[in-house]
């Protein structure tokens, strides 16, 4: 009996030694695929209840084998994930993550990383994007691919092919980050003191400025389109300043100002722009979503 419940206990400690092995490439692929991290966290919980519960001694290689668990659910629960949406007060954004310690990425992925493709993912299909997850951010072959999401390896092409060209055609013409950055720099600047010709001045006539924050208290429900329409809501926000301390920080190959008021981290804003000028400001309000700025 007790050599029995030796041997179990062995072979669990066995099983988690290899789970926390790949981890984080499992937190990296929900993650991605999902958008939160605490849905991702609460995924890999589901992974790892799993693989205590299978049959480990016909698993020939268990990293592949989690893997593909991972990328299974993830596609179920995005495809849950963009239902329960439609219930939440507002417009829904990604949440940011510091993702640069990913020990699965080189330098050469860097692009899937990146905060700005994760909002662009937002727009494929939930196999679209599992299919460039896996290509673009852990370079898996297209057999791979094709195992994991059960179909073909021609077809995982047609998908990341398709994924590749979705993402391409939004990115065109984006600044740099020095550049982004200098265009936060003036946007906080101008918002700041209120300065509406100048708000206009930065503006492509299109810009949208989005908000999340689930319902809360003085964050716009809706996002705001249009340049003038924006620059009038920021002037609005005037009493938004007052004992705000604002810095900065990079986050997902994006710099962010991370508003601060009385110590405790209220929103961090970016912003994303053409050759015509600012055409995207973000607002995140929500306080489940700002962990990666309390750190």
């Amino acid at each position: 009996m007790a050599t029995a419940e030796s041997e179990r206990r062995g072979d669990l400690d066995a099983a988690a030694a290899v789970f926390t092995d790949v981890r984080p490439r499992l937190f990296g692929i929900a993650y991605r695929m999902l958008g939160s991290a605490s849905e991702a966290e609460d995924l890999v919980q589901e992974v790892w209840l799993r693989w205590q519960a299978y049959d480990r001694g016909t698993v020939s290689e268990p990293g592949a084998f989690l893997a593909t668990i991972a990328t299974r659910l993830s596609i179920n629960a995005l495809k849950s994930a963009r239902v329960r949406r439609e219930t939440y007060i507002g417009p829904w954004l990604p949440e940011p993550v510091d993702t640069a310690a990913d020990p699965y990425l080189g330098a050469e992925r860097g692009e899937a990383l990146e905060y700005a493709t994760l909002l662009l993912m937002e727009r494929l299909s939930p196999n679209e994007r599992a299919a460039y997850v896996l290509r673009e951010a852990f370079d898996y072959a297209y057999d791979q691919i094709a195992e994991i999401i059960g179909t073909s390896a021609a077809a995982v092409r047609q998908l990341v092919s398709r994924a590749r060209r979705h993402i391409a055609d939004s990115r065109r013409s984006r600044p740099d980050r020095g550049g982004q950055r200098a265009l936060l720099e003036a946007f906080m600047a101008a918002a700041r003191s209120g300065d509406m010709v100048e708000l206009e001045r930065l503006f492509a006539a299109d810009v949208v400025n989005t908000s999340d924050g689930n319902g809360a208290v003085k964050v716009a429900r809706k996002p705001l389109v249009g340049a003038e329409r924006v620059a009038k809501f920021l002037k609005a926000l005037e009493w938004l300043w007052d004992d705000m301390e604002v810095d900065w920080t990079e986050l997902g190959g994006t710099t962010w100002a991370v508003l601060r008021q009385h110590g405790a981290v209220y929103a961090v804003i970016t912003v994303d722009g053409t050759d015509t000028g600012i055409d995207q400001i973000l607002w995140q309000v929500n306080q489940d979503k700002l962990g990666a700025f309390r750190d």
